[in-house]
């Protein structure tokens, strides 16, 4: 008996129809005379759901008994003593009341397909094991039952059930999913149009990677090592050499060829360590990589053809971009090289070989001294071997006749093979030649000449000068390659901790300009730590200085941007080693210790590092100084728009009612009076209204507007907002039992008469704005409801810029929704807009329902939360604070203005 087949139906949010689809592929099968039974299914009270379980048999739960409750779960048992073909169990992830057979469902499935049984079930995407701290981040909702990923990966069906959150919306507005008393809150809360689009991207994305792994596994499987071109992947490998942006460039444009193609760059790094490469290159021509949306992968192997074809073949390539050769012809004739090579074994992967500058340029090899042996061993090598074979000469010269020919050449060969330890290479090859002659001259008959009379004798001094070169060779690489593999493995550790800290952001370093480089610092601290060097400094030349050689040895033509330890570095040759890059503007000087020339690598990956740092932070400052200027600039325009059209508007219409009234006719007027007395007093209303927003706006931006929050009830605080000419326009429905908000009461009521006074003046006639409260966590959150014409995605960012108009809400521009979103982030809440279902436009309003820790009290001590007024509470609270800037920022508070105070003052 097999193990029974698993088949899931993946969703992407509760309510998308799992359970439904579950069910009516139990009805088809059934139908088609498949014995199906139902272990377990809970319908939601959904008709259209308990509809499909009509002719399906239902196996009984059983009942377990808890803390004096009585439960029911399925009955796995029952379920594998029916013995059925197919068993629909609903809600993969669900855990078992304690006393069950097995504390979670998918082990009671798991049992069930064991006995043969195959099973359908479901389970939605936020209840993954891999994705349950990304969903609980998005939504802000933590998922306690999981289900390990692998469980669902064993399947042998997995189906994703999706519908867009626009429809899935719907259903709930319908009450298709929850009960009425429940769709406020879901729509408000998990049911977020963004937090749908991020769920249902979450369960696409994974549901890709299991088709992924299903291809590979079919592949392995049937023993297919061709390319499947399901998709467009174009690789291009990279030596490190300079001509890798130009390969880089030419494979973004052959993926640009293919919509949707990925795009992906390969470095193979050798395992032998005979390939020089430049980490700056290599810095350089990752970052361009990933500017053109592709990605970056480095593999270790000894043949680089191979390596690169079984990563080209592993993510299923389809193109594959080289450079062509830099060798040259003499360098050809003997190896055809890796592009050759990889052309001729690539199969059905298209190669691409491109052209560029570097062609027949050869390779930059270093020079063997570069990273041989250090001077003093291979004099001393020499040494051994000048004095060493003569010594061994008159040893065995003296027990001539007891030791026989062939010992004697043993015994030169081990000195040779000392030699070559000591000294390497050349002083070994040194020894053999001079132990092949003292072996000719003095032991190989006739001694004491070198001519030889017997072949044998030839023979052996052939044989041992070609052993002691063969073996003072392998030694000298084994030796070598032990060194390089010693300092591959620190320059990694290096490298890797230098990576760690650009991603930790560590700060250490001072900048001489005063800008913000953090990055920048710790590269430059960490690079001194490193290497034990008393100054680092960053240098970059000025543009305006002539490039001569003198120039390196001239302060003036060279700026200080950063720098670390002691006394910075006024030109490259002030320090002990400098490194160049980024074609000579930018020098990194290092002052301490001579740095020897095996660490050039590790400190031009430093160097470039240093110089993207460098960059990254001038762009971020840049970015913010302009952000300021352009929403001054805007503000200044929209200003005079406003002044222009709304102001002159409210007082054109109070002067003609004033007009009306003294004009001669106003005597015969009679009633019309108070109708042109109620128009003067309306508009010289909204008048004062607008001048008092602009009045706060000012205040908010000055960081002068005084805040003295409390606890404030929503029923109090909503009822209070509502205008008198507004009541019958607005239906209020706040529960009872809701959690007192902190907010300064009259910011709140203002905030609140703006929000809805907004709603009021776009909602149809005839319909009123809802006005709704729920409680999340330590939030409240009050949704201002209205059906009118709404605002596109694009635009509802525009609504909370001052004197901005977005959508089709061009009737009237003012500040009444930035002043409100302005004095919620200073009260510690938040005002965001979302889509009505249905149309319309929803204004969300979250305020906190604790206060934050008081001012100067001790970090331990706990505050009194029953306090009725909290005011001060947030004077220097960092949150608060930092709301207030980044609203003072967002509605252009200059660079040229004063900076705020620390904090908010009381009123």
């Amino acid at each position: 008996m097999g193990r029974g087949r698993l088949r899931v139906y993946l969703g992407s949010a509760p309510g998308v129809g799992k359970t439904y689809a579950m069910l009516a592929e139990g009805g088809r099968r059934a139908g088609r005379g498949t014995d199906v039974v139902v272990g377990f299914v809970e319908t939601h009270g959904r008709p259209r759901t308990a509809a499909l379980l009509e002719g399906l048999e239902i196996v009984p739960r059983a009942a377990v008994s808890y803390r004096g409750a009585s439960f029911t779960e399925m009955d796995t048992g029952a379920v594998i003593a029916r013995r059925p073909q197919v068993a629909l169990i609903d809600e993969l992830a669900h855990t078992n009341v304690p006393g069950s057979r097995h504390a979670k469902r998918w082990q009671d499935i798991e049992g069930i397909l064991d006995a043969g049984i195959d099973v359908v079930t479901n389970v939605n995407i936020q209840h993954l094991e891999s994705v349950n701290d990304v969903v609980e981040q998005i939504t802000g909702v933590p998922q306690r039952e999981t289900v390990p990923d692998e469980v669902v990966r064993r399947a042998d069906q997995v189906e994703l059930v999706d519908m867009t959150p626009e429809a899935l919306r719907r259903r709930m507005a319908h009450g298709n999913i929850y009960p009425p008393e429940k769709i406020d809150a879901a729509l408000g809360n998990y049911f977020r149009a963004g937090n749908l689009i991020a769920l249902r991207e979450l369960a696409l994305l994974w549901l890709a990677g299991k088709v992924d792994d299903q291809l590979d596994r079919y592949r392995a499987d049937h023993g297919i090592a061709g390319t499947w071109e399901t998709r467009e992947r174009v690789v291009v490998a990279l030596t490190g050499g300079p001509e890798g942006d130009t390969l880089i460039r030419r494979a973004a444009r052959v993926a640009a060829r293919t919509k949707g193609a990925d795009l992906l760059a390969v470095h193979v790094a050798r395992s032998d360590g005979l390939a020089g490469v430049s980490p700056a290159n290599l810095t350089r021509q990752r970052a361009l990589v990933e500017s053109l949306g592709g990605g970056y992968h480095q593999v270790v192997g000894a043949n680089v053809p191979d390596a690169l074809l079984d990563f080209a073949r592993g993510v299923n390539a389809t193109q594959l971009v080289l450079g062509a050769s830099r060798r040259g012809r003499i360098a050809q004739l003997f190896s055809p090289g890796v592009g050759v090579t990889t052309t001729a074994r690539s199969g059905s992967i298209d190669v691409h070989l491109v052209t560029h500058e570097e062609i027949g340029q050869g390779r930059r090899w270093r020079a063997l001294r570069a990273a041989g042996l250090p001077s003093v061993r291979r004099y001393a090598g020499f040494a051994l071997a000048a004095a060493g074979l003569p010594l061994m000469a008159l040893l065995l010269v003296r027990l001539r006749g007891q030791v026989p020919l062939a010992s004697d050449i043993l015994l030169f060969q081990a000195a040779v093979v000392g030699v070559a330890l000591v000294g390497g290479l050349y002083p070994a090859l040194f020894a053999a030649i001079g132990g092949s002659l003292l072996l000719n001259y003095l032991f190989t008959p006739p001694t004491g000449h070198f001519t030889v009379d017997r072949p044998q004798g030839l023979l052996q001094l052939v044989v041992f000068v070609v052993v002691g070169v063969t073996v003072s060779t392998v030694v000298d690489v084994t030796a070598r390659r032990g060194r390089e593999v010693a300092g591959a493995r620190a320059d990694a550790e290096v490298l890797s901790t230098l990576a760690g800290d650009i991603l930790r952001g560590e700060r250490g370093a001072v900048t001489a300009r005063g800008g913000p480089y953090d990055a920048l610092g710790g590269i430059l601290e960490r690079l001194r730590e490193t290497f034990a060097l008393t100054t680092v400094t960053l240098l970059e030349r000025d543009p305006a200085a002539p490039v001569t050689p003198d120039s390196l040895r001239d302060p003036d033509c060279w700026d200080i941007v950063a720098s670390t330890g002691g006394e910075p570095c006024a030109c490259p040759d002030a320090g002990e080693a400098d490194i160049l890059v980024e074609d000579g503007t930018l020098a990194l000087v290092l002052r301490g210790r001579t740095m020897p020339a095996s660490d050039r690598r590790v400190l031009e990956a430093f160097a470039a590092q240093a110089a993207v740092a460098l960059h990254h932070g001038r762009l971020a400052e840049r970015a913010r100084r302009v952000r300021p200027l352009e929403a001054a600039e805007e503000m200044r325009t929209a200003l005079l728009t406003t002044v222009s059209r709304d102001l002159r508007a409210q007082l054109a219409s109070a002067r003609a009612a004033v007009e009306s009234l003294r004009g001669p006719d106003a005597s015969r007027a009679g009633g019309r009076r108070g109708e042109a007395a109620d128009t003067a007093a309306d508009s010289l209303a909204r008048l004062d209204h607008l001048v008092a927003d602009l009045l706060d706006m000012s205040r908010l931006r000055s960081g002068s507007l005084g805040i003295s929050p409390r606890r404030v009830a929503a029923g109090e605080a909503v009822p209070g907002a509502v205008g008198g000419g507004d009541r019958e326009a607005v239906e209020l429905r706040i529960p009872e039992g809701l959690p007192e908000m902190v907010a300064d009461p009259a910011l709140l009521r203002r905030v609140l008469a703006n929000v809805i006074a907004n709603a009021v003046r776009f909602n149809p006639p005839g319909a009123p704005v809802l006005v709704t409260a729920s409680a999340l966590g330590d939030r409240l959150e009050i949704r201002v409801v209205d059906r009118g014409p709404g605002v596109r995605p694009g635009d509802r960012d525009r609504l909370f810029q001052p004197l901005q108009r977005a959508g089709g809400r061009d009737d009237e521009a003012g500040v009444d929704l930035a002043l409100a979103r302005g004095l919620a982030e200073a009260m510690g809440g938040d005002l965001t807009p979302e889509e009505t279902p249905g149309g319309g436009l929803t204004m969300v309003l979250t305020m906190p329902t604790r206060p934050p820790r008081p001012s100067g009290r001790p970090p331990g001590e706990p505050v009194d939360e029953r306090a009725g007024d909290v005011s001060g509470s947030d004077l220097a609270d960092p949150v608060i604070v930092d709301r207030v800037a980044a609203w003072r920022d967002r509605i252009g508070h200059g660079k040229d203005r004063p900076p705020p105070p620390d904090g908010p003052r009381q009123g």
